[in-house]
């Protein structure tokens, strides 16, 4: 079987709540989600979900190859892309590339990623995380009491901006996972949004009043000696990586023992990951991968020694893509279907008109006061601005029916 092609789709999620973090957020709760579709001669398409604006570029290191050669492959993408960079969009674009192959080597084995990755368990554990920093206090209990009828024990909420409404929330969150266990896991991301002058001083004043799991990019994502004095000041672990882009922006940081959990985005690809989790394995480090529609590095997750926990957003899909997996007892439980399990109805994809990662004001532009704030901002970044057509009240994941599972017994799923 060989490569022929591929094609571009792009399709919406509605997130039933605004969703962003210290750097903004998207108040009308619709996102834009690419869709990559590789196409083979044999019939079969795979699919990668992730921006991916240089597929152009990168597709003639795929064209005519055998998608089994997944690991090569991955490093002819970087190869094509040596003179000019492999960061940036092209890293995320050679991810998207790579979930597909990936998808296509599982597809032609007909068996579950999972399953072709040497994993013999199907349940992943994981974490709530909300992109909450919008939400008012009611709203985020409402939102997590869901992920409690779930069966999760730990949930990762937004913050930053103000230590004292950080800590309300974290408390507020704790009291609605309770409900499952005692003590549950909390974790708190900041987003890159202190300095490192900041970030010892606010950490100790949170750390005094909530127990915390781990602490979020603290600083700024490749401040190696700002991760490791806040990492030795602190209770709390360090945890950060998802816009870390190739093993070789990793190494600063773990040859400085900056870090106690390694993060990874699912947008970088199933072979950036499980390269990422080797490396912090060899460091007795765990891994975390951090969440994106579809959960698709769970499957990797799922194959991975020192897996600790995977970030779990929403209990929905974007619009016109099934999932076949499941959000229950605290995780993720991966199903049977070929690959990633992900199938593509492309009459029910929905335009991106008005989604909001791409915006100028949007979550992935720094605000310039980043770093530099000497006192606490009032509320979520542009709050004051927030109009009643981006007031949508939260999704709340409903209770599920959890049938008894012979395979499997009840675990812990936090930290």
């Amino acid at each position: 079987m060989k490569i022929t092609g591929f094609r571009s789709l792009t399709t919406v999620h509605r997130w039933g709540r605004p969703v962003g973090d210290a750097n903004g957020f998207v108040a009308q709760g619709v996102t834009e989600v690419p869709v990559l579709l590789v196409e083979t001669d044999g019939g079969l398409t795979g699919v990668g979900l992730g921006a991916h604006d240089e597929a152009r570029r990168v597709f003639p290191a795929l064209d005519g190859q055998d998608p089994r050669a997944v690991t090569t492959l991955y490093d002819r993408m970087l190869a094509h892309t040596f003179k000019s960079g492999h960061a940036g969009t092209a890293f995320g674009t050679i991810g998207a590339f790579d979930m597909a192959l990936w998808d296509l080597k599982a597809k032609m084995a007909s068996e579950p990623l999972w399953r072709t990755l040497g994993a013999a368990d199907r349940f992943v554990p994981g974490y709530a995380s909300g992109l909450d920093i919008a939400l008012d206090e009611e709203e985020l209990v409402e939102l997590y009491a869901g992920w409690a009828a779930r069966g999760f024990t730990g949930a990762k909420l937004k913050g930053g901006l103000d230590t004292e409404r950080d800590i309300g929330r974290l408390r507020a969150v704790a009291g609605v996972l309770r409900a499952n266990t005692r003590s549950p896991a909390l974790m708190l991301d900041v987003n890159e949004s202190w300095g490192r002058h900041q970030a010892v001083r606010l950490l100790a004043r949170i750390e005094d009043r909530v127990e915390l799991a781990w602490i979020e990019e603290p600083v700024r994502r490749w401040d190696a000696r700002g991760h490791r004095a806040v990492g030795r000041a602190a209770r709390t672990a360090v945890a950060s990586g998802e816009n870390l882009t190739g093993l070789e922006q990793f190494r600063p940081l773990l040859a400085a023992d900056a870090l106690q959990v390694v993060q990874t985005a699912g947008v970088w690809g199933i072979t950036h990951f499980l390269r990422v989790a080797t490396l912090a394995h060899g460091h007795d480090l765990p891994v975390s991968p951090v969440g994106y529609h579809a959960n698709p590095l769970a499957h990797a997750a799922a194959a991975t020694p020192n897996h600790l926990v995977t970030e779990v957003q929403d209990t929905g899909t974007p619009a016109g893509l099934t999932v076949d997996q499941t959000i229950e007892d605290g995780g993720i439980v991966l199903g049977d279907a070929p690959g990633l399990g992900i199938t593509v109805d492309e009459s029910a994809l929905a335009a991106p008109e008005g989604a909001g990662w791409a915006r100028s004001d949007g979550p992935h532009v720094r605000p310039r006061a980043a770093g530099l704030r000497l006192v606490p901002e009032s509320g979520p970044p542009g709050l004051a601005g927030r109009t009643s057509a981006g007031t949508a009240s939260p999704a709340v994941p409903g209770p599920v029916h959890r049938p008894a599972r012979s395979e499997r017994t009840e675990r812990e799923s936090t930290p």
